[in-house]
């Protein structure tokens, strides 16, 4: 990331390195856990990360922020909106000290749908428990705007504050206004428009503010048309920003509760392979997400996740000082038959003085409210597991530490490679390179050569290693990597030094320290020393060298076996007259070994090879008669 991070905790930097890409709202926290800043993002790991690019240009004040932060912890949402929703609450309830914005009174404005008999709809930046509905919160005021223009454009909702009780209306106390004369409003105020039909224009109007704008989209591109087929363009090219507008802010938007209530939200994501699962809690007061809470569980295998939750929240509130209004849960703990809800339910109602609802809810606003907290659990493990793995990365073997130590090097040789070469008295001479990571055979890097320098039948160790040491280092120097820590060459003095040559001539000498392993005494020889050194048998370094060297010469061994197999079962199908290397190789790719060609019918073998050469393959391969045997 940059040098930013370079004086901050292990733990912040592992939390940076495994952020989702979710929406939600993230805390910076300083070394006493206190909250320094709150934000919210449509995208976490993106807009945390950039606190930390030096290039990034900051006011002092978050600049600041940054250099104290040591701990960042999120909250993921299903939409931005969410997250817009609880940064609110979270900087007015613990009011972080590099928060300007948001801090005081001011907030984010909302539409509300007034608790009256017949409601208005008009913009807010207040929200009072008076039972009117509030939907919001909207951070680009200008889409809420067009909103609302399209509302009451659409709609024609009154909007005077006028007592539009029953009796008033009855006894003609008002009279039309001008909003009715431009056809704005239906005039309820005198009876023109009843309760009834004034309340299911309302109706449509929430689905408008929950997101649900197809209908309303529909109604304005019919009344577009309308204008524009009569002419009227300003009036159309008006519409037709509203439409856009609307499209553009079709994201659902939550209602702020009506209730006003304090729930706890218990929510619980397990992976029993892992033997790992996390509970979350969500903690509502007044209505607002103001908090959060995890806690990790291990022994989770043989649990059923209605025990998991069940002691989740019994374990929280024996120690709480605080008891909600209702407590809402991901999983029923009554589906365990050695368990019921019996027991926290006595425990909430003794410390609450009353009853506690405990629900597990499958739809609306409280459901989505637990499957974000289920959203949380499951972060919460991940970063888990990536932690852990990071943690098993690191962690070093105690042979590579001892093969370090052994050979004077900086650094522990966590990347090894072993080159052997092999030949068959002289012939199909070839090579191996098998690489170790962390004193394991990583296979998908293994690589075989064929040897094509020295001369069938005159064995040549050197002149191989020098060959499959050019090929090898030469296309890593020109790819940059990956490079080793350590080469360790199957041999004594003579193969180490044909293997330094190269390495110079290719220019990888400098790169990494390499070494020759003889097989007589074991004898460890290095670049420049006249002398060996000598590693105790029982030394884990010196295992370590013999397994690397082992490895390669098995696999190089292999591949010469399949080499030499392959060519000499070719070779018996060349003794038949009239079949060429071609036709052979062709037989063998087909039918895989020389028996299957053997036990192939004159029809399988025509159908690869054509009729005139599986006849004779066939005939070579036919069971001699008697007769045919005296005649031979």
């Amino acid at each position: 990331m940059s040098e930013i991070l370079d004086d901050k905790p292990e733990v912040l930097v592992q939390k940076l390195d495994a952020l989702p890409t979710d929406p939600g709202v993230y805390k910076f926290l300083d070394d006493e856990d206190s909250v320094l800043y709150v934000g919210k993002a449509k995208n976490l790991r993106t807009r945390v990360r950039t606190y930390f690019q030096s290039s990034r240009q900051r006011d002092g004040r978050i600049e600041v922020m940054v250099q104290k932060a040591a701990d960042v912890d999120i909250i993921v949402t299903d939409t931005e909106a969410e997250a817009l929703i609880l940064e609110n609450n979270q900087i007015k309830e613990l009011q972080p000290r590099y928060n300007v914005n948001l801090r005081d009174d001011k907030t984010y404005p909302y539409i509300c749908i007034k608790n009256e008999r017949f409601p208005r709809v008009f913009k807010t930046r207040t929200v009072k428990q008076d039972g009117s509905e509030y939907f919001g919160p909207y951070a680009d005021v200008s889409k809420m705007n067009a909103m609302m223009d399209a509302v009451r454009s659409v709609f024609q909702l009154r909007t005077c504050s006028l007592d539009l009780s029953e009796e008033k209306i009855e006894a003609g106390k008002y009279d039309v206004c001008l909003q009715h004369h431009i056809d704005n409003c239906k005039a309820p105020c005198v009876g023109k428009q009843s309760e009834a039909d004034y309340r299911e224009t309302i109706e449509q109007v929430k689905k408008l503010l929950n997101g649900q704008t197809q209908s309303l989209i529909d109604l304005l591109t019919d009344e577009m048309q309308a204008q524009s087929d009569r002419h009227n363009f300003e009036e159309a090219a008006r519409l037709r920003d509203q439409i856009k507008a609307l499209k553009d802010y079709s994201q659902q938007q939550k209602v702020v509760s009506q209730d006003f209530a304090d729930r706890d939200v218990f929510a619980l994501h397990v992976e029993r392979d892992e033997d790992i699962g996390c509970g979350v809690l969500f903690q509502v007061r007044e209505g607002k997400m103001i908090g959060k809470r995890h806690k990790f569980l291990r022994s989770v295998e043989e649990r059923t996740n209605a025990e998991l939750i069940l002691s989740l929240v019994e374990n929280y509130y024996t120690e709480a000082n605080f008891y909600p209004e209702e407590v809402l849960l991901s999983h029923d703990p009554n589906d365990h038959p050695a368990q019921d809800t019996h027991a926290l339910e006595e425990l909430l109602r003794r410390k609450q003085g009353h009853q506690v609802p405990i629900k597990v809810p499958q739809r609306g606003e409280k459901a989505s409210l637990v499957r974000m907290a289920a959203s949380n659990a499951k972060l919460q493990v991940g970063e888990w597991k990536t932690q852990q793995m990071k943690r098993e990365r690191n962690r070093i073997p105690e042979s590579i530490k001892a093969l370090g130590e052994a050979l004077n090097m900086d650094e522990p040789p966590r990347r090894v490679d072993g080159i052997d070469v092999s030949h068959h008295g002289g012939k199909e001479t070839v090579a191996s390179c098998v690489v170790f990571t962390d004193a394991t055979p990583r296979k998908s890097d293994y690589r075989t050569y064929k040897i094509r320098s020295t001369e069938e039948g005159t064995p040549d160790d050197y002149k191989a290693m020098r060959e499959v040491v050019r090929r090898r280092y030469r296309r890593m120097v020109e790819e940059d990597g990956p490079w080793p820590d350590l080469v360790v060459i199957d041999g004594g003095k003579g193969q180490l030094s044909s293997a330094v040559e190269m390495l110079k001539e290719v220019g990888a000498f400098d790169r990494f320290p390499v070494i020759g392993l003889a097989k007589r005494l074991e004898e460890v020889y290095r670049p420049g020393d006249s002398d060996p050194v000598f590693l105790a048998k029982d030394s884990p370094a010196l295992q370590l060298l013999q397994k690397v060297r082992d490895e390669a010469h098995r696999f190089a061994v292999t591949y010469q076996r399949k080499r030499r197999k392959k060519k000499t079962l070719q070779s018996e199908l060349l003794d038949i007259h009239g079949i060429g290397p071609k036709t052979a190789k062709t037989l063998l790719g087909e039918f895989g070994s020389v028996a299957k060609v053997k036990d192939a019918d004159e029809d399988a073998l025509a159908e690869v090879v054509g009729s005139a050469k599986a006849k004779t393959v066939a005939d070579y391969y036919a069971p001699e008669t008697p007769a045919a045997a005296d005649t031979k």
